[in-house]
């Protein structure tokens, strides 16, 4: 299992590298405007499967080549499409799917993921904290928009504003969920106190914003502390 975890992680480390670091910008821009007419596409391709290649082993070829395909194909489709977050994140999860698809043909059978399974089922703690991770994204926000809607409201720029509270709320939340379960106590103040200065140092701030935005905050940590308890 070692081994296996150590191949999936180059694999991993392999792909961030390529698509990240090592992939230049008129690449993505040449694959943007000529779609697989793009010579650059063919190779991101090749520099994608041989840094995998040389990071799994040379025993892994039908791996590399499998990569060089589907990474071929996933970016030479995400060329056609918006440059938006959700046609980035489908990209990066397909790309992710392919590498998690050939560590489990390489190293798993099904009899592993049954057992796997199985030891998930008799550890009540995982499905909490997984529930509680679940709550603290959307369900929360929404929870969070609905009590403080009337405020919102009430603000000229409330939807530019809720859209960038939405991200920012779950990301916090999750953070606290962590220093919760973890008992560092003390790390929720520093992050509260620095996003206190980061948003409530604006001059000429409306009542009715300020309102807002102290209620809000105030709601999403103690959602995140109330369910960072009742899980740990």
């Amino acid at each position: 299992m070692i081994i296996a975890a150590v191949w999936l992680t180059r694999l991993l480390l392999a792909h961030l590298l390529t698509d990240f670091i090592l992939q230049p910008g008129n690449w993505v821009k040449d694959r943007t405007q000529k779609h697989y007419r793009s010579g650059k596409l063919y190779l991101h391709g090749v520099t994608t499967a041989l840094v995998a290649w040389i990071l799994i082993g040379w025993q892994y070829w039908l791996v590399a080549l499998i990569i060089l395909i589907t990474h071929i194909l996933i970016d030479g489709w995400k060329s056609y499409q918006k440059n938006t977050v959700t046609y980035f994140i489908a990209d990066q999860f397909l790309h992710v799917a392919v590498i998690g698809a050939c560590w489990y043909f390489t190293f798993l059978q099904w009899s592993d993921v049954q057992q796997i399974w199985l030891q998930l089922n008799v550890q009540p703690a995982i499905w909490k904290r997984i529930t509680a991770v679940v709550f603290l994204t959307a369900p929360a926000g929404i929870l969070i928009g609905q009590l403080t809607r009337q405020w919102r409201e009430k603000l000229p720029d409330f939807e530019s504003l809720a859209n960038a509270g939405k991200w920012i709320g779950m990301v916090e939340r999750i953070i606290i969920l962590i220093f919760v379960l973890q008992g560092q106590y003390s790390a929720i103040g520093l992050l509260v106190a620095a996003k206190g200065i980061i948003r409530f140092n604006e001059k000429d701030r409306p009542e009715i914003k300020t309102e807002y935005l102290v209620i809000g905050t105030l709601l999403s940590i103690a959602m995140a502390i109330i369910a960072g308890l009742l899980v740990k």
